[in-house]
């Protein structure tokens, strides 16, 4: 008879406890997600930048 209400005890206590585990949903977005990138732009000043340079160290080669 104390095995079996133990038993029961124990039993309740399992159920109380997976009752309080966590939910995760995973949902899509509504709306699509968006990447702006600005690579062009910058890669652009870099090229004119160095063009830029090239051109300086050829005109004055003394400099180093």
């Amino acid at each position: 008879m104390k095995n079996l209400k133990v038993l029961l005890i124990i039993l309740l206590l399992a159920l109380g406890v997976s009752g309080c585990t966590p939910r995760v949903e995973v949902m899509a977005p509504e709306k699509p997600i968006t990447i702006n990138l600005n690579v062009k732009i910058d890669h652009e000043v870099r090229v004119r930048v160095e063009k830029d340079l090239e051109d300086l160290f050829d005109e004055e080669s003394d400099l180093f």
